[in-house]
């Protein structure tokens, strides 16, 4: 008699699976939000870390610049401002009139906007614009933005960073 007891008693019933299966459907549902956020926070991340980048190679350009300029290496004209022309700038290098024996390029590569959809590149501004600007009116490249439109978790404009 006590085997067929154990028998009978050694599988589960339909209601405790639907019971199982209704606590592991509210715990997916409660966590995909969450890891929605974590991958806008992760492209978030990102964004900052590639305008940090940019923006130090074109303060580290125009520092270069600015010091050939003292050192006579360059001659400065009036209208320029010592910011590089382009991004393409930051990537071929300059030697500053021999103040390097080699061509100082201030970046590998150029990082990628991580928000922009449809491949637009990145939001140029001259030092004479005024900010926030999105397409570049000058001769100069003063600072860069994403073009993103979108609303961050903190809840300012991408293209205002």
């Amino acid at each position: 008699m006590r085997i067929l007891c154990r028998l009978n008693s050694s599988g589960l019933t339909l209601i405790e699976l639907v019971i199982a299966m209704a606590i592991l459907a509210i715990l997916a549902s409660a966590v995909l939000p969450m890891a929605e956020v974590t991958v806008i926070r992760t492209k978030e991340l990102e964004l900052r870390r590639a305008l940090r980048v940019v923006r130090t190679a074109i303060d580290n350009y125009k520092a270069d610049y600015d010091r050939a300029v003292a050192e006579k290496k360059i001659f400065a004209t009036v209208d320029e401002s010592g910011y590089p022309e382009s991004l393409e700038l930051l990537l071929e290098g300059n030697d500053w009139g021999g103040m390097y024996s080699y061509k100082k390029r201030y970046l590998r590569r150029m990082p990628r906007d991580p928000f922009d959809k449809y491949d637009d590149g990145w939001g140029e501004c001259s030092y004479e614009d005024e900010p926030p600007c999105s397409s570049q009116g000058g001769r100069d490249l003063y600072d860069i933005s994403t073009q993103s439109n979108d609303i961050a978790l903190d809840g300012t404009y991408y293209n205002e960073w």
